[in-house]
């Protein structure tokens, strides 16, 4: 996963998938060894993460209501967010959706 820096990465982002998280979060833990297996699957980065603690302004403004969280991005806008993690099936397949791969 690679690191959210909102101001500068963000922006840049066309299509993307940002994760946030809380360091402090079990559920956050699970998350993310489902997104690690989808990365796995595909052979590179997929994801951006972000530490919810560290950006309050941009949960706020994104209304973003709990972790974690998956933002799906495009364009410089969030278009869906997911919060149950059901299964790493129910995620890739969204993406799938999404990217149409």
């Amino acid at each position: 996963m690679k690191e959210v820096n909102v101001r500068e990465t963000l922006p840049e982002v066309g299509r993307g998938y940002v994760f946030i998280y809380s360091p402090f979060c079990g559920t956050c833990h699970l998350a993310r060894e489902m997104l690690d297996i989808i990365e796995k699957m595909r052979e590179e980065d997929v994801f951006y993460e972000m530490n919810a603690s560290l950006f309050p302004d941009f949960m706020q403004e994104k209304q973003v209501s709990s972790v974690p969280c998956l933002l799906v991005w495009k364009d410089g806008k969030v278009e869906e967010k997911v919060y149950a993690f059901e299964s790493v099936t129910k995620i890739f397949n969204l993406m799938k959706e999404k990217e149409k791969i």
